[in-house]
């Protein structure tokens, strides 16, 4: 007589010989896989050539390379490249960028650099009181629900787009480099931004068990603003103590020194003065309707401040805009899909630069929707255009780039992007609203339509 238990035994058994082999891909599965590829002829030749060289040298479309021109007929008189190194700065280094000609023009210079550090501490240390305040503001949320996971999951992130630039100056203003030159932690924040992280996670953990066992908002409030003074210190430690006034000694092109005194907010308006308000937010967001408002939450660095707000435009019709601004000589800040058909080593900005898909006989194209539902090909860099080559009948047949890569990236740090990787991969610029057509601008006046924090246009920048 066989046992209860073993026939539970044996049961188990059985199902697990009939059913073991569904389990992920069957002996059968991995037997039909493995006759249809041979090594043999043409995957003979390519399993060498890709065993032994870079993928993305074997994939260079030697067609485009030969038949292309980096000459533009059209260039703005810009001082400079700028290198934002280790790190994810790369919006705020535009948007200081776009404004470095006034200055080199007000003061009658051969060169100048803004301080990127400077602008850095303080965005570190605003995102931190935000991310702090969203903490208190959703404390009795699921710690599962969407927006405090989307927040935690990257608490103090790199990243932004313009309007964060924007808050940043009109609040603390801007300094030149040498007032506040960059440390190993601005040049590369790996480790600060680890650091940070999880603290700040670790703060949200005490603030949200202090609202747990009952302590009321303004107990949170004044916790938060204890645990902002280790931000500071740490951020003081690492990238040095922002000045409140200094004096600015410099040369100018004629080789007369001057010397002046400041305060930040003083020197932005009198070296610079572009009142950033009369920028507007143009962006291409496929997945939502074409010419309406909108607003992505939790698309700030600041605590109290409104977030990103944009107008839903095709590329292909922001690009006249855009001509129209840099005919003016108006540098034009830009955000765009970094990576695929740029070629760092020559400066070349073309869609069909590099051809994985003949080189592995697939097919992987992605419209811009597609891209960005996805999760492929979302805007992740932000960049000038500073010129662009026209054709005789007045089209724009490549845009030229200003990088923050240094020099040693692309062409002496410039790219020659060619129209057709502008329609691919560029979804966002930003334009004085004087370029604007009038019915667009009014767009602006209605009620923005919300994008929630989840939404992959919002965490483009965020890493």
């Amino acid at each position: 007589m066989i046992r209860k238990t073993g026939v539970i035994f044996i049961a188990l058994m059985l199902i697990s010989i009939t059913f073991g082999e569904e389990q992920g891909l069957s002996k059968q599965q991995i037997q039909n896989l493995d006759k249809s590829v041979k090594l043999e002829g043409k995957n003979r030749l390519l399993y060498n050539a890709i065993t032994n060289n870079s993928i993305k040298d074997l994939a260079v479309n030697r067609e485009v390379l030969n038949n292309y021109s980096t000459l533009v007929n059209y260039k703005l008189n810009v001082k400079g490249i700028t290198n934002q190194k280790s790190t994810g700065r790369c919006w705020m280094f535009a948007a200081l960028n776009i404004m470095r000609p006034e200055v080199v023009k007000s003061y009658n210079l051969s060169s100048f650099e803004f301080s990127q550090n400077y602008l850095f501490f303080y965005d570190k240390l605003e995102k931190s009181n935000m991310f702090l305040d969203a903490m208190i503001e959703l404390r009795k949320k699921d710690l599962q629900d969407r927006n405090v996971q989307e927040l935690i999951n990257d608490a103090i992130p790199d990243g932004g787009w313009w309007n964060y630039a924007v808050a940043l100056i009109e609040k603390y203003g801007a300094v030149p480099k040498e007032i506040m030159p960059e440390t190993i932690s601005s040049e590369s924040s790996r480790y600060l931004n680890s650091i940070l992280n999880k603290l700040l996670r670790h703060d949200a953990m005490v603030l949200r068990n202090m609202a747990a066992k009952g302590d009321g908002k303004s107990k949170l409030l004044s916790k938060k603003d204890e645990m902002l003074k280790d931000i500071y210190r740490i951020l003081v430690l690492n990238l040095g103590k922002p000045v409140t006034e200094f004096d600015w000694r410099y040369e100018d092109k004629d080789g007369i020194i001057h010397t002046k005194h400041f305060t930040p907010q003083d020197f932005y308006k009198e070296a610079v003065g572009i009142d950033l308000s009369e920028y507007v937010t143009i962006l291409e967001h496929p997945v939502y309707d074409f010419n309406k408002h909108y607003t992505i939450e939790y698309c700030r660095n600041m605590t109290n401040m409104s977030d990103m707000n944009f107008v839903n435009i095709q590329s292909s019709d922001f690009k006249a805009w855009t001509k129209e601004a840099l005919l003016d000589s108006m540098p034009v800040w830009f955000a765009a899909t970094a990576g695929p058909g740029m070629g760092k080593e020559n400066g070349i900005m073309n869609p069909d630069l590099y051809d994985y898909e003949t080189l592995f006989d697939i097919e992987m194209s992605f419209t811009k929707k597609e891209s960005m539902n996805y999760g492929w090909g979302i805007p992740n860099h932000a960049m000038v255009l500073v010129g662009m080559d026209t054709t005789e009948n007045g089209s724009v047949d490549k845009w030229l780039v200003e990088n923050s890569w240094g020099k040693k990236s692309g062409d002496d740090g410039y790219y020659t992007m060619s129209d057709s990787w502008f329609d691919r991969f560029v979804f966002n610029v930003i334009l004085p609203k004087k370029y604007i057509p009038e019915n667009v601008q009014k767009l602006l006046e209605k009620k923005a339509k919300h994008i929630p924090s989840w939404d992959p246009m919002r965490g483009a920048f965020q890493k």
